[in-house]
């Protein structure tokens, strides 16, 4: 019994040595050695920009294309946009999207002030990011959970309040000044994280004050911040320049650079060939490119592989578009239309092309410099950043066009003229930056919807009494969700219809 008992405890020990070994290190053979628990700053940056661009382009093309006359949808059916008239289902996707990548760049921003991976570069990147997100969806639908927005985990706030527009702008103000504080510390940032700039933490830092003047500019027609918006444009572009840097190249755009590797898919891809091809090219949009013999569609000189730098395929042989607007039944023939892709790898192609995740651009700001300047603002020529926006529009996709741009202006009629009225000078600054916002976002809309400009003709078939809608509605599910704030901003902000005004275009 002694000697059963003995071997027992021995095979007991030798099993026991064995699992120990087999065991031994086993969960460092089973984690990720490039993972952690915690996701790190790097890590998050690069999602939270494909997707809030992905949505941006998305819609850009669907919605805003059809209501600033860049395409026509030639469907007689009933809601359709480029006849003023959309269901209250086109509101969730932009809505949910933007809070979705806001949640993203939250957490980036939250994991870069953790003791073991704090940041000071990629706290302000996040601060940037959700303050061009928020500005997009306060434009987009007014009045917006702002403060208490995004933090049902944290402190289990399910149903947020909507904060008034001009609350939140002045806080997305005080959130860009401290985000240009932070990134003036230079912390490095991993270049692979960063497909905007590829690390290039003072360029980042332009476009933030770069987007502070935007912004600034959104809201400096209304009268009880007017001052304030005035003053602090002049301080950035004249007064503190050191301490706001702004773009001052093409090459210092905000745009992320599809490269059709990994996560960096144009999401114009997904868009079946059909389907890309089908809208018409709107006569407002064309047809001024034709006029001006713009080289951005001259496929002689410019052209590789027989497509413009646009793709935009010719109509027997000439740039013709649809008028946009126009009754059901008149039945335009369909006439130049956006091509889906070319057929040589060396050529453009505008579902893929690298300069489609345009998040701003600096032609845009040259343009915001040369309004500012007409109006006095700040002390400089107007015309001057007039040319150089319109040579930064063409050079962001020509960027080895050398030709002097004072001639092809006074070619095609269009240079700047000292005698002409400030509103015939405004028309002309906007005509430019219409041109200059393609397939960026919202951006023509919002900026029409603030100036009037670039004047876009009527058709006979427009809905909503033939205005511009002026926002988008709430998506549906905000009323079962969150019913009680939304019936109260309803009340504060008026009916929740495409006519109702947000609070910076009111009188």
């Amino acid at each position: 019994m002694k000697q059963l008992l003995y071997i027992a405890g021995c095979i007991a020990l030798v099993v026991s040595t064995m699992l120990s070994s087999c065991t031994k290190g086993f969960d460092k053979l089973n984690t990720d050695p490039n993972s952690t628990a915690n996701a790190l700053p790097q890590q998050l940056l690069a999602p939270a920009l494909v997707n809030s661009l992905s949505a941006n382009l998305s819609r850009n093309r669907s919605f805003n294309n059809e209501l600033m006359q860049v395409t026509v949808n030639m469907s007689d059916a009933e809601g359709q946009v480029f006849r003023y008239d959309y269901r209250a289902s086109w509101s969730d996707y932009l809505y949910t999207s933007w809070y979705n990548a806001i949640t993203d760049f939250k957490a980036l921003y939250s994991t870069s002030t953790d003791s073991l991976t704090r940041n000071t570069s990629y706290q302000g990147i996040s601060m940037i990011c959700q303050s061009w997100l928020f500005s997009m969806l306060t434009d987009t639908y007014g009045d917006m959970p702002y403060f208490k927005a995004g933090l049902a985990k944290d402190s289990g706030i399910m149903h947020p309040p909507f904060d008034a527009q001009k609350d939140i702008y002045l806080d997305i103000f005080k959130q860009l000044d401290s985000a240009n504080t932070l990134l003036s510390k230079n912390a490095g940032i991993v270049a692979g994280s960063d497909p905007v700039y590829n690390g290039d933490v003072t360029k980042w830092r332009k476009f933030g004050n770069s987007l502070y003047l935007r912004l600034l500019l959104r809201v400096s027609g209304k009268s009880d911040v007017a001052d304030q918006c005035i003053a602090k444009i002049k301080d950035i572009l004249e007064v503190s320049t050191s301490k706001y840097p702004i773009m001052t190249t093409v090459d210092e755009s905000a745009i992320l650079r599809w490269t059709g590797q990994g996560p960096y898919t144009s999401p114009l891809l997904n868009v079946r060939e059909q389907d890309f091809r089908s809208p018409a090219i709107c006569s407002f949009f064309i047809d001024n490119l034709a006029k001006w013999n713009d080289p951005r569609i001259d496929i002689p000189t410019y052209g590789s592989g027989g497509y413009n730098r646009w793709a935009i395929v010719p109509y027997s042989g000439m740039y013709a578009g649809v008028p946009s607007g126009y009754s059901p039944g008149d039945n335009y023939p369909k006439k130049c239309y956006f091509n889906s892709y070319v057929s040589t790898s060396t050529a453009p192609s505008l579902m893929s092309d690298a300069q489609t995740g345009i998040i701003m651009n600096y032609a845009e700001l040259c343009f915001i410099k040369a309004e500012a300047a007409l109006k006095g603002w700040i002390k400089a020529t107007p015309g001057a950043f007039y040319n150089s926006g319109a040579q930064a529009s063409i050079q962001q996709w020509l960027p080895n066009y050398k030709a002097p741009i004072d001639s092809f202006l006074a070619a095609a009629d269009i240079q700047w003229l000292d005698s002409e009225t400030t509103d015939e000078k405004m028309e002309k600054i906007h005509v430019q930056k219409y041109y200059a916002l393609f397939m960026t976002d919202l951006e023509q809309w919002f900026e029409y919807r603030r100036t009037g400009h670039p004047v876009l003709p009527k058709g006979h078939g427009l809905m909503n009494g033939g205005v511009m809608p002026a926002r988008m509605t709430y998506p549906v599910f905000t009323q079962s969700t969150n019913p009680d704030n939304y019936k109260k901003v309803v009340a504060s902000q008026g009916p929740d219809v495409i006519s109702t005004q947000v609070w910076w275009q009111r009188p």
